[in-house]
């Protein structure tokens, strides 16, 4: 580097730095190193990240973040006693607290704005207000209100503390500066200080938005700093990681090595500096943090492009002006979805009441609306409601429990079957024969097996009706549940009024079902051809049956399918054996009819019951119970909102508010983009 080649004063210059490879440099290479580092950390790209930088930053005090919309953030973090503060300090060019311990105690975002007035301007925003002070009690300020925050122990808080620091000649940029880490709690600290710290931290520097800041001294080994750990975890190429080495002159050994070897995978590189010492100006510390590298026998060998706090702000301005850049869209993108959806939520929300008409209004809309769901799943068939729901598919699980209800009864009259054929027939014959006409069939004799009959399978039809109206019952207080969700204070009597409905229902089936079990015992009747078709063909195998009897003490023989066997010793009641047989066939023939009614009967006094539940029932019972003697002024209830739906009201008008506030913000400065305006 000759004496005749100055260093430009702009940010340009610090990219066409070169390293120098002597060891030594004369007094004019100093005196031009020491003026380029005197200029102000302005960087050329101030004027054009400016207005995006307070785009960004109005995102952040309108809190989009709380709206799951991740910004672009550069993050500042390392170990205890890194240096980290002292980095800041030197950005900023103010002094901030300093003592032993954790001086940062919550997330700290330094908004540092070039200020043409040589005037600073400096306040605090925090719990809602904004606190103003200066540059000799900033870090007094600071203190004050951390602990109004976190309170005057030695605790932390995820609450945030803005600073906003407008200066002449600090480079536009905004950080987030967090709790150092540390694994031993000191005197006052809580026992899991390190588990919170790193929670913060970890919430901090996880989203992809995040650039990591990673704050490191020269006299540890960078493989085992915390934050090093930390941040691999969530950028494990170092993709968005920024090294920054501190007290260079107190390891300046090895450190070249160290950096240029990059062991810890930096992704972004390194920037040496050498921070302020003592209380002197940062002007000063500048100059001579200029001069160390530029005179120092090892510290000169580091590429001048990657040392000094003019080069690291330089460098977290493009970064910054990167970053935002690639986010923009995305943040566009996700505010506008997230405002749509919000706003479609309130829409949905029922509006509130506010007089008995509307309530009376709203309610009645609740009982239309249920029925009509009701109408669509339980008799139309009808289930685009609950597409992803089998089991408020209605229709389709009551036609598989009718299949299975006609199963069970086949199943339960072939079980009271006794294996030696015409046995019991034989005997009913013997109990009930009387003074009449030889060969003779008694119709006393038929119902008293037909009644042996039906008594076994009674439980079945009373248990199917049970077991239906028990599901009818779940699918109708799911639907008024569903239905009056938006009314809470209205849900309750609903759903009472709803299993009032359904034990009014499960009565008035169980009744019927004792009807028709009662009738089919009692009575024997059907018009149907297939009776006596069945019967006949059945009964052109009695000579068949009669001779086996004759010739085998015991057969068997296949009677409508099934096989039965022939009880020994049949012989003995030949005189009685046509007769036998033909009461069994008789049976036989009318069972299969007894059964067919029973299922026949039992779909359509379902189908009648559920119109009649949608159609009448449902309507009577619940407007009666709501608005009836014992309704206890439901209606009048409906104009108090629950505080969960007040709540969630608020909280989406208030979500609404921001996003379209973040919307305008971000429609402001895409329009200047679009006209050029800087």
């Amino acid at each position: 580097m000759g004496a005749e080649r100055k260093p430009s004063a702009t940010s340009e210059g610090f990219d066409e730095c070169e390293a120098d490879s002597h060891v030594s440099v004369n007094a004019e290479e100093v005196h031009d190193a020491v003026l380029h580092d005197y200029v102000p950390i302005v960087s050329s790209y101030n004027s054009r990240i400016r207005p995006l930088l307070d785009a960004v930053d109005r995102l952040r005090q309108l809190q989009v973040m709380k709206e799951g919309i991740q910004l672009p953030t550069i993050v500042v973090v390392g170990d205890q006693s890194s240096g980290k503060s002292s980095v800041l300090e030197s950005l900023a060019g103010i002094n901030l607290p300093r003592g032993v311990g954790i001086c940062t105690r919550v997330p700290l975002i330094m908004r540092l704005k070039h200020h043409p007035s040589l005037v600073p301007e400096i306040f605090l925003q925090y719990n809602d207000k904004t606190v103003p002070t200066d540059e000799a009690h900033i870090a007094d300020a600071i203190n004050l209100a951390t602990d109004e925050i976190a309170g005057d122990g030695k605790g932390i808080s995820k609450a945030e503390l803005t600073l906003v620091v407008k200066k002449n000649g600090v480079p536009d940029l905004t950080l987030v500066d967090l709790p150092g880490i540390t694994r031993v709690p000191v005197y006052g600290q809580p026992a899991n200080i390190y588990e919170q710290i790193a929670d913060i931290i970890m919430k901090y520097i996880t989203p992809d938005e995040s650039v990591i800041l990673n704050v490191l001294s020269a006299t540890a080994d960078f493989s085992t700093c915390e934050s090093i750990m930390m941040s691999q975890k969530v950028d494990k190429n170092g993709e968005r990681t920024l090294g920054v080495v501190t007290k260079v002159d107190k390891e300046p050994e090895g450190l070249l090595e160290k950096v240029t070897r990059n062991d810890v995978n930096i992704g972004l590189g390194y920037v040496c500096v050498r921070n302020r010492v003592g209380d002197g100006s940062f002007e000063d510390a500048r100059k001579e943090e200029a001069a160390l590298f530029a005179t120092h026998p090892l510290l000169s060998r580091i590429d001048k492009s990657t040392v000094g706090i003019p080069v690291l702000a330089q460098k977290l301005v493009q970064i910054q002006a990167n970053i935002i850049a690639k986010c923009l869209p995305d943040i566009i993108r996700k505010i506008h979805e997230k405002l749509k959806a919000s706003a479609a939520e309130l829409n949905r929300m029922p509006k509130r009441l506010s007089s008995v008409a509307e309530a009376m209004e709203a309610f009645m809309s609740i009982i239309g609306s249920s029925k009509e769901s009701l109408r669509k799943i339980l008799i139309r068939g009808e289930y685009d409601e609950y597409a992803d729901d089998k089991n408020m598919h209605c229709t389709a699980r009551l036609v598989e429990m009718l299949d299975q209800y006609s199963t069970e009864l086949r199943d339960g009259s072939k079980s009271g079957c006794k294996k030696n054929f015409l046995m019991d027939e034989i005997e009913v014959l013997e109990d009930t024969k009387g003074i009449e006409l030889p060969n003779f069939l008694a119709h006393t004799a038929f119902l008293a097996i037909l009644q042996q009959k039906v008594e076994g399978i009674s439980k079945v039809p009373s248990g199917f009706v049970e077991k239906v109206w028990t599901y009818i019952e779940g699918v109708v207080i799911s639907v008024l549940n569903h239905h009056s969700e938006s009314y809470l204070q209205l849900q309750l009597s609903t759903r009472r009024a709803g299993h009032k409905l359904m034990s009014k229902m499960k009565e008035q089936s169980i009744g019927w079902v004792r009807e028709i079990v009662q009738m089919e015992k009692e009575t024997d009747y059907t018009c149907n051809p297939e009776y006596t078709k069945q019967w006949n063909q059945l009964m052109a195998q009695q000579h068949t049956v009669i001779d086996n009897v004759s010739k085998y003490s015991t057969s068997e023989v296949v009677i409508d399918g099934s096989t039965e066997v022939l009880a020994e010793g049949l012989w003995n009641y030949k005189h009685v054996l046509p007769q036998a047989f033909d009461l069994k066939m008789r049976v036989l023939a009318y069972w299969k009819i007894v059964l067919m009614r029973l299922v026949d009967n039992m779909a359509l006094h379902l189908q009648h019951s559920i119109r009649n539940l949608v159609n009448k029932e449902m309507d009577k019972v619940i407007v009666n119970e709501l608005l009836g003697t014992g309704g206890g002024g439901a209606i009048e209830k409906m104009l108090e909102e629950p505080p969960s739906v007040a709540n969630k009201r608020e909280k989406l008008r208030t979500s609404i508010k921001l996003l379209k506030e973040s919307k305008e913000v971000l429609a402001n400065i895409m329009d200047e983009i679009a006209t050029g305006g800087y």
